[in-house]
């Protein structure tokens, strides 16, 4: 792969993987109410999701996505009402007691489903597909540079957030800082949710 198509993805590969969404608000939200080790099977399941999810798309499955709008449409609304879900689970978390009692979180499994119903995952993998493997001669091995590092930004991004989340754990554990917290994230979930919608 040419050094400018190379340094093209890393860059999107950056926007998109720090940038806010399902996958980081929850890696955030799952370091400040349970700490880094319950939250890294999440942090550990989004890239082995998200590779498969580009894995699929590189099969044909991203074509078959973008002819079938019926199909389209479910994969949002199950991705919406789920992200509804998790925002009203996690704004009812005002303790650290109650998040470990509750044992709010989200496992490794669910994280890996969780990016094929995670529009943002789509669009990124179906753009990558499109704009660095398909229809070139090269297209195996062009996927072969893409997969690590794409796995290693899902990874990075969200073992981030995650750890960002840990270190703000003693200092929401004072009064009902941990409760406006956790209902700002469950707030960014909701408004990932409707720009779902819209998209």
């Amino acid at each position: 792969m040419p050094f400018v198509e190379l340094s093209a993805l890393l860059v999107l590969a950056t926007a998109m993987s720090f940038s806010p969404g399902p996958n980081t608000t929850l890696a955030a939200a799952l370091g400040a109410n349970r700490g880094i080790r319950p939250a890294m099977r999440f942090v550990m399941a989004v890239p082995v999701g998200w590779c498969a999810l580009l894995l699929l798309c590189s099969a044909g499955l991203g074509a078959i996505l973008r002819a079938a709008p019926t199909l389209r449409w479910g994969i949002k609304i199950i991705g919406i009402a789920y992200l509804v879900w998790l925002a009203w689970k996690l704004s009812q978390s005002g303790r650290l007691s109650e998040a470990d009692a509750s044992r709010m979180e989200v496992g490794f499994w669910q994280g890996a489903a969780l990016q094929f119903v995670n529009i943002k995952a789509w669009m990124l993998a179906l753009t990558i597909v499109a704009g660095w493997i398909v229809g070139r001669e090269d297209a195996l091995l062009r996927l072969a540079v893409v997969l690590p590092v794409m796995a290693f930004f899902a990874f990075t991004s969200n073992f981030l957030y995650a750890s960002i989340g840990a270190l703000l754990r003693d200092w929401l554990a004072i009064g009902k800082r941990l409760l406006w917290f956790n209902r700002f994230m469950a707030l960014i979930l909701v408004l990932t949710a409707a720009w779902m919608v819209a998209v």
